[in-house]
Parts: C-alpha cells; sequence; structure tokens
C-alpha cells in the first residue's frame, strides 16, 4: 500500500520511483500534504512575509544576482538569490501546449500577463503599464504629461543686461602658452614640410557662370573659345504680333479651321492674331511661361559648335559597282511557263544533265518536264502534298526523291538515256538484306508491282511528317528533316546499304533546312534562328553562324563550299563567308515580303532569291580566289512572272545546271524558265 502510494506520488511529481527528490520537489509535496516546510517555518518566523513590500510600480529587488547572465541558471533549479542570500526557485512549469491554448481561451487577462525573467514568476501588468507600452510603440514620450512642443524658454535674452551671467575670473591656463597646442602645431608643422599635408590652393576667381546674353567681346569667358557660337537671338515682333493688326493679318473663319487642324509643328503662326480697341484691352498672354520656358530650353539645352563643312560630291558616295551588261549572262526574260499543275508548286529540282525537270504540288502529284519545249513528259500521282523533290546530283542515276507526308519515295522517271534507267534498276535490285536487321529510325519498303509501274521503287516510311529531302553530292547518302520536336530531326540515309541513322543527341531548336558540303565532310543545319556547321567525320560542331534575323526560312551553299547565303521570313538575304566571320558579311533587303528560297548557280556566279511579293531577284555573286579580296555582290535583275495566290508568291527557285537559266514555282500552279 504505501509502496503504491509512493509511486503514484512520484507519478505526480514527474520524478522516478527510487530516485531521492530534490529539495524543492520536497518542500513542495510537504506544502501539498498539508506539512509546513522548514524553510515556510523560518520565514514565519522571522515575521517575513514575501510579498509584503510587493508593489507593480516599484522595480522587483528580490533577485540579487546582479550582471550575471540568466542563462547560467537554465539548468538548475533555482534563478537567483533574495537579499537574505537564499535561494529563489523557477515555478514549476508542467503545462503543455494544449493547456496554455486553454488559458489563452479562458482566461481574460492572457493578453496582458508577462513572464518576469528575474523571478519565472508571471505578472500581470496594469491598465497604466498597458497605455506605457502602447504608447512607446506608436512613437511618444513616456511620460503622459510630458508637452513635447511647449514654448522654449531661452536661459539667455537678446537684450543686453548690466551683470554678467557668471563673474569668475579667468583661469590662469587661458593665457599661458599651452604645451599640447605647439605640439599639435609641430606635427602640422613636419606633415607640411614632408609633403603629407597640403596647403590650400587659391581659388581661381573666373566664374562657373557666366551670361548668355552678353557682348561676346574676344576678351569675353565666351570668346576664348574656339569653335563657339553665340546664342540665337530671338525674331523680333511683326505686324501679326500687334494688338491692333492690319486686316490683311487677321485671318477669317476657314483660315481659323485649317490653323486648329494643323499639327503645332506644321503651323506658320504659333498663335492667332487678335485685334483688340487698345493697349488696356490686351489681356495676359497664356503662353508667356511656356514660350519662356521653351526659350530657356533652347539656349542651354541646344549644342551649339561650328562644324566645317566638307565639300563631298554625291556620286563619290556611291560604291563603284560594275554596270550590269557588263556582268552578262544572267537570265533577262521570261521564256517558258509549264502548265499543268491545279494546285500551287511547292518544290522544283533539275536533273543534272539539265534536260529534264521535275515538280511537285499540293494537288498530290509530281510531273516530269522536258525543259526545252514545256511538254509533260509524265504526271506520277503520289497521294499527298508534296513538300520536298531532289533529283539525284549523280550522272549515271535516274532517281528522283519525293517527300511525300511522313515518307521519302524513291522514282526511276525513266527519262533519258536507257542504260542509265536500266542500271539504276539494277542497282537497286543487287540489294541483299543482312541476316540480321539492325534496329533503324526509318523502315526501307519495296515497292509493289502496281506502284513500279508508275515508277516507284522504294519507300522510306519515318513516322513523322517530312518537310525537306536533299542529296550528297556523290549521289549515295541523302538527308531529311522531319517535322518532330528533339533529336531525330534530321536524318541521313545511304541508298547502296539501305541503312538509316540519326547524326544528332540532343536538338538546338526546330530544324529549317539542312545542306551538304560540296566538297568537305560537313553538313549544315539551319534552325530558326542560327546555322551549325558539323564535321561528318570529326562527330563535332565547326562553327555557328549568326544570321541576325527572326526566322531562317532557306539555305544555300555556294559550289565552292566557302559560301552560304540563307534567306529569312523577314525579306532578308544574309551571306556568310565561311573563312572571314560567323557574323554576315552582307545582309541585302530588296525584297518587300518573306523569302522563300535561295539557290547558286553550279557553274556561273550568279545567285537568286525568290520571294513572297512574287519577284525573283538575280544577284551576280563573284567568290575570288585570292582570299585578300572579298566577294563582289551585285544586283542585276529582278523577274516578274507568278501572280500572288492567297498572299503567296514565289516558292521555289532552281539554276540550270548548264546554262545561265532559272527555273521558278509559284503559288499561281505554275513553273516559269527565265533565259
Amino acid at each position: 500500500m504505501a509502496g503504491a502510494r509512493g509511486a503514484g506520488r512520484a507519478a505526480a511529481t514527474g520524478t522516478r520511483p527510487g530516485k531521492r527528490p530534490s529539495e524543492p520537489e520536497l518542500e513542495l509535496e510537504l506544502e501539498e500534504a498539508g506539512i509546513p516546510s522548514p524553510r515556510t517555518e523560518v520565514a514565519r518566523a522571522k515575521g517575513y512575509e514575501e510579498y509584503a513590500e510587493d508593489s507593480s510600480d516599484e522595480e522587483d529587488i528580490r533577485n540579487t544576482v546582479g550582471n550575471v547572465p540568466l542563462e547560467w541558471y537554465e539548468d538548475f533549479p533555482h534563478v537567483g538569490y533574495d537579499l537574505d542570500g537564499r535561494r529563489i526557485y523557477k515555478p514549476l512549469r508542467t503545462r503543455d501546449e494544449l493547456d496554455q491554448f486553454l488559458d489563452k481561451m479562458d482566461n481574460p487577462d492572457y493578453w496582458r500577463t508577462v513572464q518576469d525573467r528575474t523571478t519565472g514568476h508571471d505578472v500581470r501588468l496594469t491598465d497604466e503599464q498597458v497605455a506605457l507600452v502602447r504608447r512607446l510603440q506608436s512613437g511618444q514620450f513616456g511620460d503622459v504629461s510630458f508637452d513635447p512642443y511647449e514654448p522654449a524658454v531661452d536661459f539667455f535674452s537678446g537684450d543686453l543686461m548690466v551683470h554678467p551671467v557668471t563673474n569668475r575670473p579667468a583661469d590662469k591656463r587661458s593665457f599661458i602658452p599651452s604645451l599640447v597646442e605647439k605640439e599639435k602645431v609641430s606635427r602640422m608643422v613636419h606633415a607640411i614640410k614632408m609633403g603629407w599635408i597640403q596647403p590650400r590652393r587659391p581659388q581661381d576667381p573666373t566664374p562657373s557662370s557666366y551670361d548668355l546674353w552678353a557682348q561676346e567681346d574676344p576678351d569675353a569667358v565666351l570668346g576664348r573659345h574656339k569653335m563657339h557660337v553665340p546664342a540665337p537671338k530671338l525674331a523680333l515682333p511683326g505686324h501679326a504680333e500687334s494688338y491692333n493688326p492690319p486686316p490683311e493679318y487677321l485671318l477669317s473663319e476657314d483660315e481659323r479651321l485649317a490653323w486648329e487642324r494643323q499639327e503645332p509643328g506644321e503651323r506658320r503662326l504659333n498663335f492667332l492674331p487678335h485685334r483688340f480697341p487698345s493697349l488696356r484691352a490686351v489681356p495676359a498672354y497664356g503662353r508667356f511661361i511656356q514660350e519662356r520656358f521653351e526659350r530657356c530650353l533652347d539656349l542651354y539645352l541646344c549644342p551649339r559648335q561650328r562644324k566645317m563643312r566638307v565639300n563631298v560630291d554625291p556620286e563619290d558616295l556611291i560604291p563603284k559597282l560594275p554596270r550590269p551588261r557588263d556582268l552578262q549572262p544572267f537570265p533577262t526574260c521570261q521564256a517558258l511557263v509549264y502548265r499543268g499543275h491545279s494546285d500551287l508548286v511547292r518544290c522544283l529540282s533539275v536533273s543534272p544533265e539539265g534536260q529534264w525537270l521535275a515538280s511537285g504540288s499540293d494537288d498530290g502529284s509530281v510531273r516530269l518536264w522536258e525543259v526545252a519545249t514545256a511538254r509533260c513528259m509524265r504526271t506520277v500521282p503520289v497521294g499527298g502534298v508534296v513538300r520536298s523533290i531532289a533529283w539525284n546530283p549523280h550522272p549515271t542515276l535516274c532517281l528522283v526523291a519525293v517527300a511525300v507526308q511522313d515518307s521519302v519515295l524513291l522514282l526511276n522517271p525513266a527519262l533519258g538515256d536507257r542504260l542509265v534507267v536500266g542500271g539504276t534498276d539494277q542497282l537497286l535490285s543487287t540489294f541483299v538484306p543482312p541476316q540480321e536487321p539492325a534496329v533503324q529510325p526509318a523502315s526501307w519498303l519495296e515497292a509493289s508491282e502496281e506502284e513500279r509501274q508508275r515508277g516507284l521503287r522504294l519507300r522510306v516510311s519515318h513516322g513523322k511528317p517530312v518537310t525537306q529531302v536533299t542529296w550528297h553530292g556523290r549521289g549515295d547518302y541523302m538527308a531529311v528533316v522531319l517535322a518532330t520536336a528533339g533529336h531525330t530531326q534530321v536524318l541521313i540515309h545511304q541508298l547502296s546499304r539501305r541503312r538509316s541513322q540519326s547524326p544528332f543527341r540532343r536538338s538546338h531548336g526546330q530544324v529549317q533546312r539542312v545542306a551538304f558540303h560540296p566538297v568537305r565532310p560537313f553538313l549544315l543545319v539551319a534552325s530558326q534562328r542560327g546555322v551549325r556547321l558539323y564535321h561528318l567525320l570529326r562527330q563535332e560542331l565547326t562553327k555557328k553562324l549568326r544570321p541576325n534575323c527572326k526566322w531562317v526560312s532557306s539555305l544555300a551553299v555556294h559550289p565552292a563550299g566557302d559560301n552560304v547565303i540563307c534567306g529569312s521570313y523577314d525579306s532578308k538575304l544574309v551571306w556568310f563567308d565561311l573563312d572571314l566571320s560567323s557574323e554576315p558579311y552582307r545582309v541585302l533587303r530588296h525584297h518587300k515580303k518573306a523569302l522563300r528560297a535561295v539557290a547558286f548557280h553550279a557553274r556561273y556566279p550568279l545567285f537568286a532569291s525568290g520571294s513572297d511579293d512574287g519577284s525573283i531577284i538575280v544577284c551576280h555573286g563573284m567568290v575570288y580566289n585570292d582570299l585578300l579580296q572579298n566577294p563582289l555582290l551585285v544586283p542585276v535583275k529582278v523577274l516578274r512572272g507568278h501572280t500572288l495566290t492567297r498572299d503567296l508568291g514565289v516558292l521555289d527557285v532552281a539554276f540550270h545546271p548548264t546554262q545561265p537559266w532559272v527555273f521558278s514555282s509559284g503559288a499561281d500552279g505554275t513553273v516559269r524558265l527565265f533565259t
């Protein structure tokens, strides 16, 4: 029974059974049991009442620890000592957060209760203390009766008085030389001799401000400036400013309305003339302040400087360009129109020998033309919009690559030399598929017998829309651009081994165009805002070209390989010299609307651009073998013939491989030859 009672008491007081309670805990238990503790009895015997001298207005001086930090008492049961040297014990705080919350809800004085750090007890603030705290928080004085704005009383009056404020005799030190000042002066003299202290320089007597309206004689401040121009004088008032102007200076009603409609800068007079019977009847001028202010602005804000005029002949400023007739041959007039497509013709390509022309249209067909006669030799329906078309540049192959939807179709048009046509079919039929086909980003499919009758030989399926197809100069590789996001936008196909590969691991924006370098193993990739040059053998980025245009639309490489031109949708044609810089060598802005296509001639120093304004601009672009001589760019001819359809003009441009002729396809459904 006693053990249970002891365990209960241990649980109530928060001590472990078997552990001796501390001194304050023991006193607390004795008081709970109704037995007075020895300390309480000593206090009563001496007549000491703990809170007898307590007052809420006086500072609590029971804790006499002095300047000892209270943090030192954190691990002890007491918080200090009173005046008699007895310990001041901390009050028991066994309440958890829930008890504190209930106390906050139930106790109406919870908001004005604070903890005394010196004793650890809770103290309730009186109304006067709460008012004092609020006054201090709002930035007021602590004393209510203090008036910060009471009139100041000067101790010294401004009147001359008979008696002095103090009549103390002067000190002896006031007329004996000071040794401290002597030491200071000697230090200053030494510092001046050593150059550590610089004496004050005499001020420049010339004025920093001067009179703008002063006479500009040669001896004045302004006259010393060699290039000074005096401030312009105001024009003297004329008859129109008179209070009684002649009748011819007064405006009629129509002239007054016309004057009000004009812009302020276009008016001959900046006021309306009025007539008054006498000078006394003239009111105050409404624009007086504004005119004075504008005059001051003219005087001190307008830079006036005398500049020597250079006598230059305007003809000397125009660059010396050769005459266009000295740069012939180049196409000058329209020779043939190839009609047959029922919708806009997006792309065209010329055979390597220049005898045949292939065109692709939105009407879902590819047409093959004879260049010399404009006769349609063959029409191949492909069942979709033809985005791009490219004739194989190898002279012993008769193949046309057509980009339709998500596939690239390889057509044998069966035109020209029969040996070349038969050799092409024989080359395609000799392929032996490997025993273990590798995983490829595109699938190669043989054409069915019905498709072979129409000329189709192979179908390369990609699963995503194809926007461009272009051949390498040797005719075995072709690059394809897909309208998709990610690193598989560009694929390279090998015809002889029927292999496909994705050359890039990451994407650098939406790819618009690609082109093979004609001489070296480079691949040019044009995104929306830049052109990147990749080395295919080393598999590394060689150069970045910055066209400084909003959206690149087309790309062409010079036959020598050292120059590149880009067309953009913001009507710019940018010429890059790869040996010179990654910035444009020249920017041509001859077109009014977006450029759709650019092309170089394979033999002649010509390049052309087609635009949505319906024009083809042919330029002479001579590239010299001397590296010290910059390319010569001269626009020589503007060719027109296509009619605008749906705000679209020329969609593709291609040069004849041997003749100075240019082909163009337009939104009006025609292909035109300019010779």
